[in-house]
């Protein structure tokens, strides 16, 4: 399956990766892909690590295994750099997205010599910008799109606000700010 995306996302529990893998499967099913997310749980606490996954594809995804060798990765918690290897099987052919305001020197030293392409993004100022609180998986999920380019930012967009009219029916002035927050990191996102 050439045609296969496969995302790793690594975050700490609370930080809301594996909601953001859910709505990025959700998002792509709607343009017609066919789609798996889900997430690997440690010990189920809040800010432990966990780690979630993607498989995006055209064709049915016959594939049914953690993900062990992503085209993408996106780092939810900087802080994971130090404790995790995000990089463990990354294609280099694919990039790593990473919430973080660090330098690049310091991302290319903390990544060991990673040759891919490396995006990072502010999903602290972004989020309490546009929402007030921080809530960093919606700026990630947003700069995950922008650079897989799994799908345009317009069909992702279109589809986000039918996602968070159903999912804030009953909150829904936090709509508003959920879309700004796409927007903003559609347009932040940067390469290192």
């Amino acid at each position: 399956m050439n045609d296969m995306i496969e995302i790793r996302w690594h975050g700490r529990g609370g930080q809301g990766a594996k909601t953001a893998s859910l709505l990025l499967a959700d998002a792509a099913f709607n343009t017609g892909r066919y789609i798996q997310g889900f997430p690997e749980y440690g010990p189920e606490r809040m800010g432990a690590p966990i780690t979630a996954y993607n498989r995006i594809s055209t064709s049915p995804i016959t594939i049914h295994s953690n993900i062990y060798e992503p085209d993408y990765v996106v780092v939810v918690d900087d802080t994971l750099l130090e404790s995790v290897d995000v990089t463990a099987g990354l294609k280099e052919t694919g990039a790593i997205v990473i919430n973080t305001t660090k330098d690049a020197e310091y991302l290319r030293n903390v990544l060991k010599g990673y040759k891919g392409e490396i995006y990072k993004i502010d999903a602290r100022k972004i989020s309490i910008e546009a929402l007030g609180k921080y809530f960093p998986n919606t700026p990630m999920l947003a700069a995950i799109v922008k650079v897989s380019k799994v799908m345009t930012d317009e069909e992702f967009l279109n589809d986000m606000q039918g996602s968070f009219k159903h999912k804030f029916a009953k909150k829904p002035e936090v709509i508003e700010g959920n879309m700004k927050a796409l927007e903003m990191a559609l347009k932040e996102v940067e390469k290192v």
